[in-house]
């Protein structure tokens, strides 16, 4: 059982020896603090950029460490998620932990806010080829949002928090309830990718239109939610509109696999991105206001789109 207490972070330099391994970390901030863990800040010796996450329960943490062994068993060409995993003594108690690499970046939300939504083509790519990787290890994230969703750099993405991911087939063993299928009245709660997507068009929805997303949740009837209502949201919003065909499928369950997925968002950016005729062309005036930021951003997609 999780108390109070458990959640009440670590001071600044707290250090934790591994019983097995005998590494030493040094805790310099906190980075997250959940019902199943905290995440730090740490460094090892002269070396940074570590993320240390304790947990409350053994089996559990050890439940995510599996899952980030595996991700880096399929993924050889990349930099390893997981680094250690040990026991320490905490003030006298034994606790749990595993190392991972820090990842630097900002809530998907808060990073389309900064930045614009010029940049969700991009992002959206990233994430999906991310769920990818995971659902063809045997995997659904299971609670995705915005918070959990990190993009760094040039739109760079990556998941954190893998306490709520379960073997497909399985139940979903975490959610957040406005991004569930099974809220929606679109799905049961069972582990498959389909799940995952759809928290993906949620992500979307209420990044970039969560004010009329939480009305919705707040006036509709139970028995009223449905992905129609959430698509009458994707129809009248100038960022979401142009992705309205890969919406509707993800909402309704409609993709064979997240590959296919993955596919269809690159081609629907790629068409959205055309112009049509002469008339939707920017004229040269007004080419010169939309920054450096936009300009980045269109060279990041062009990248992706055509290579």
């Amino acid at each position: 059982m999780t108390t109070s207490s458990d959640n009440h972070p670590l001071p600044k330099g707290t250090e934790l020896r591994g019983k097995w391994n005998g590494k030493l970390y040094r805790l310099e901030r906190l980075l997250g603090l959940g019902s199943n863990g905290q995440v730090y800040l740490a460094t090892s010796g002269n070396r940074t950029g570590y993320a240390v996450k304790i947990g409350h329960e053994a089996a559990e943490l050890q439940g995510e460490a599996n899952i980030l062994a595996s991700l880096d068993h399929s993924q050889k060409d990349r930099s390893p998620f997981l680094i250690d995993v040990d026991d320490a003594l905490v003030n006298g108690k034994k606790v749990p932990f595993y190392v991972m690499r820090y990842i630097p970046g900002v809530p998907a939300k808060t990073y389309l806010k900064q930045h614009g939504s010029h940049w969700l083509g991009v992002i959206g790519y990233r994430l999906l080829d991310r769920l990818s990787l995971l659902h063809e290890a045997g995997w659904v994230f299971g609670d995705i949002k915005s918070d959990n969703v990190l993009v760094g750099e040039y739109g760079r993405v990556e998941l954190v928090d893998f306490g709520g991911a379960s073997a497909i087939g399985r139940s979903v063993r975490q959610f957040t309830e406005i991004y569930d299928r099974g809220y929606w009245s679109a799905g049961s709660r069972t582990a498959d990718p389909g799940y995952d997507l759809f928290a993906v068009a949620l992500l979307w929805l209420h990044a970039l239109d969560g004010k009329r997303l939480i009305q919705l949740t707040r006036t509709l009837l139970p028995q009223n939610r449905h992905p129609r209502e959430l698509m009458k949201l994707v129809r009248s919003h100038s960022a979401l509109k142009p992705l309205e065909g890969w919406m509707e499928m993800a909402l309704n369950g409609k993709f064979e696999s997240t590959k296919e997925a993955s596919r269809e968002w690159r081609e629907q950016v790629r068409i959205s991105k055309t112009p049509k005729s002469p008339s939707d062309r920017i004229p040269g005036w007004m080419a010169g206001l939309l920054g450096a930021a936009i300009v980045l951003s269109m060279t990041v997609t062009a990248i992706w789109l055509y290579q």
